[in-house]
């Protein structure tokens, strides 16, 4: 594991707690990063060790997760986009690159457009555009059909740390080389209480606000309203390592993001989770927020 320092910075309500991987040098560029909607900051460890100290790397965890689960509402996305604003300005920074995934990405997206002083160009993946979705659905049953899996977990409970280990290997996203160290301590931190009723730190109307917010009309435009360039990465598979992944040629075409200042590139061979957690997706994060990182934004003295 990547050695990181926690912090914790004032945001409406009380603090935001986030971890960060100091770079080997300093003056080096910082980079801030945004998990999906069950996870926590830790889901980016292993982009941590693959950037190897060649940036400084913040990722909080968002409101009503991890270390940040006692933080109150009102949740949304609009409110993790004040609070990673916050973030930056507590901790000095201007003009960072922004990075997210999943959800994150499209906090990440409408956090640009939102303060568009604060951040540079952007890293969107396996998130950050919407596409058409069934009319007949309401907003919360959208989230069940995207998320239900993930929705689920939030109200179980497990044994002790071992058993909620075995839950998540079991899980198809993480079959196989799909498992390290990394994702385990990942996983561990999302879990709290005692045994033998331990659970997830994740509140469920925090995840059922978020999820319904991703639908809003100002999140999904955010794309389209980009001060600053944007790469998406798309995981070639999906949640559940299906062949159908979020993204395809097909969705993106409807997407339109020619019009757009997002460029979309496809990550073969990984899913939602191992776009981010596995050591191919996330070597290929680690060399672009590693270019993007390095070359100079516009505006910056």
């Amino acid at each position: 594991m990547t050695p990181y320092e926690e912090i914790r910075v004032p945001v409406a309500g009380g603090e935001l707690a986030a971890l960060r991987w100091p770079a080997g040098e300093p003056g080096a560029p910082v980079v801030v990063a945004l998990h999906g909607i069950t996870a926590n900051a830790l889901s980016w460890g292993t982009v941590a060790g693959m950037l190897a100290g060649r940036v400084t790397l913040i990722a909080p965890d968002l409101r009503g997760r991890g270390a940040s689960a006692g933080l109150p509402g009102p949740y949304g996305i609009a409110a993790h986009t004040d609070d990673v604003a916050a973030l930056t300005e507590a901790l000095g920074l201007d003009r960072v690159v922004l990075a997210g995934h999943s959800m994150g990405a499209f906090v990440a997206a409408l956090a640009a457009v939102r303060h568009p002083d604060r951040f540079g160009p952007l890293l969107l993946v396996d998130g950050g555009v919407g596409f058409p979705a069934p009319t007949h659905l309401s907003p919360d049953e959208l989230m069940t059909a995207v998320i239900g899996p993930a929705m689920d977990r939030l109200s179980m409970t497990f044994a002790d740390r071992a058993a909620y280990r075995a839950f998540w290997q079991a899980h198809p996203a993480f079959a196989g080389d799909g498992w390290s160290p990394e994702v385990d301590a990942y996983i561990q931190r999302d879990l709290t209480g005692e045994e033998p009723a331990m659970h997830s730190t994740c509140r469920i109307e925090a995840v059922r606000t978020d999820g319904v917010g991703l639908f809003d009309d100002e999140v999904l435009s955010a794309v389209r309203k980009l001060p600053v360039p944007a790469t998406l990465l798309w995981a070639a598979r999906g949640l559940m390592d299906e062949e159908q992944g979020l993204y395809d040629e097909k969705r993106l075409a409807v997407a339109r993001l020619g019009d757009t200042r997002v460029e979309p590139v496809a990550v073969p061979d990984v899913n939602h989770y191992t776009v981010l957690t596995g050591g191919a997706g996330a070597r290929e994060i680690a060399k672009r927020l590693v270019a993007v990182a390095n070359t100079p934004v516009p505006g910056n003295a």
